[in-house]
């Protein structure tokens, strides 16, 4: 919802026909020909509905490595960005090479943390707000591609610590390179082997 609000239409009159849903522009009553931004009201309920939304169970159990990997989970400082019950703080964190404005800091739940992830798409594109949400954990089991533009095929990916080199062959979406380093979120790739099978198997069962 934050997202829209920052950057609905862009402002930009020959592109306000990404903010058409079918004919709908939910513009608070004003000239669909010339879109203000989605009031706070729509805003709300559309947040009120998704929030309504239930993920599918997983399939995964929670077993004694998965307990394991929830203590990991823990200790890692993990629930720090993504507390239970929805495994979100649902803030904001700012991409580098962003200045967070005043105005952001006092209006939006912005993250004094970055977490180096690929800033293009957040400040180089035309939507770019120049943050990254902080995103719900809850069914990863189901939920990839990983990663804010789908670099990265599986959990087992995401903390694989060669995705870091320059030479990683991305296994979701490659680009027009064949390699490159997916970066960003080095959060327990320190961890040994076994630690990362029980963080994840944990992760599976949200």
């Amino acid at each position: 919802m934050r997202y829209a609000a920052l950057n609905f239409g862009t402002g930009m009159r020959p592109i306000a026909h990404l903010s058409s849903y079918g004919g709908f522009v939910p513009n608070s009553g004003q000239d669909a020909a010339a879109p203000t931004r989605i009031s706070d009201e729509h805003l709300y309920a559309l947040a009120q509905y998704i929030y309504s939304l239930r993920a599918p169970k997983s399939p995964y159990l929670m077993d004694a490595r998965a307990r394991r990997g929830e203590r990991i989970f823990t200790t890692q400082g993990c629930n720090f960005c993504h507390p239970a019950p929805l495994y979100t703080n649902n803030k904001l964190t700012p991409a580098d090479g962003y200045d967070v404005p005043d105005e952001d800091a006092r209006k939006y739940d912005v993250l004094p943390i970055r977490v180096g992830t690929d800033p293009w798409l957040a400040i180089k594109t035309r939507r770019g707000t120049g943050y990254y949400k902080v995103p719900s954990l809850k069914g990863v089991w189901y939920r990839g591609l990983f990663e804010h533009n789908g670099s990265v095929l599986k959990l087992e990916d995401w903390f694989d610590p060669a995705r870091l080199r320059d030479d990683y062959e991305p296994t979701g979406w490659a680009g027009p390179a064949r390699s490159r380093a997916v970066k960003g979120h080095r959060f327990g790739l320190n961890l040994n082997v076994e630690d990362r099978a029980d963080l994840i198997a944990f992760l599976k069962t949200l």
